[in-house]
């Protein structure tokens, strides 16, 4: 069976572990970054424990309607957190999502990991995605 294609990312944030994580998990938080533009977030529902979902509903600068949900996976307070990813639009092309958080003095090292891609047409998407949303973070977190 051929291998699916993944991404990791890793950002070092001027924030403890416990404030990003609470970004991530606390949908007022989640709605001043989420995004790779400066679009809107319209709704961040957000259940954070192990079998509990979330959906977000944000719009993109040139005015596309974006819809995502999943299931949390696991759970592990200001550490990581696991969860599905799919599209409304592509409910089928399922992927799967680590975020893990490590204390590097004052400072947090994240890594995304985003896994089971469709293609590495979705993921050379999602790269861009994440890149510009983990900027927002960045940005949000100074």
């Amino acid at each position: 069976m051929q291998q699916k294609p993944s991404l990791t990312l890793k950002r070092r944030l001027k924030a403890s572990p416990e404030l990003v994580y609470a970004a991530w998990t606390d949908p007022q938080h989640l709605v001043n970054w989420w995004g790779p533009d400066s679009g809107p977030v319209l709704n961040a529902s957000l259940d954070v424990r192990a079998g509990g979902r979330f959906d977000i509903h944000f719009k993109t600068l040139n005015g596309e309607d974006h819809n995502v949900g999943g299931v949390y996976r696991e759970v592990v307070p200001n550490e990581k957190l696991v969860f599905s990813w799919a599209w409304h639009s592509t409910p089928d092309r399922e992927s799967l999502v680590t975020v893990t958080l490590k204390p590097d003095g004052s400072e947090t090292i994240l890594t995304l990991l985003h896994e089971q891609f469709f293609d590495e047409t979705a993921r050379e998407r999602h790269q861009r995605g994440w890149t510009g949303t983990l900027d927002k973070l960045e940005h949000y977190l100074a």
